[in-house]
């Protein structure tokens, strides 16, 4: 699969510069980040959906378009899927595949502390 993701990749790198006339990417590209950002959760969602439906093959369908819009993010945000690989990797060696890391036992100090003393923070009464 990482192959497959390797050449979508390289294909929105390509697409990114083209007309937006007829390349989906390149009209993507040319709204901005938002858009592009607002696009993949869309398609997460439409994955969540027809999920909770019970309906595989469009779980199977949504998926693909999903995975397009994520490449896509990480074009934008200059991130190569050979760093997500890596990343995958390092959690791998650290819990096995199956687990996903809790954000705040593994953000890097800076964002960890700002969190904490947000969630320490007492609202004004109303």
């Amino acid at each position: 699969m990482t192959d497959s993701v390797e050449r979508l990749y390289d294909a929105v790198l390509a697409a990114r510069d083209s007309d937006p006339v007829v390349s989906r990417t390149a009209r993507l590209f040319r709204a901005g980040r938002s858009k592009i950002a607002k696009k993949l959760a869309e398609e997460a969602i439409e994955v969540v959906i027809d999920a909770v439906n019970g309906d595989r093959n469009a779980v199977v369908r949504e998926s693909a378009d999903l995975l397009y819009n994520l490449v896509v993010v990480w074009a934008a945000s200059g991130v190569r899927p050979s760093e997500v690989w890596k990343e995958m990797e390092r959690r791998e060696d650290l819990f096995g595949i199956a687990e996903k890391l809790l954000k705040r036992n593994f953000m890097p100090k800076g964002r960890a502390k700002a969190q904490a003393a947000s969630a320490r923070r007492v609202r004004p009464r109303q």
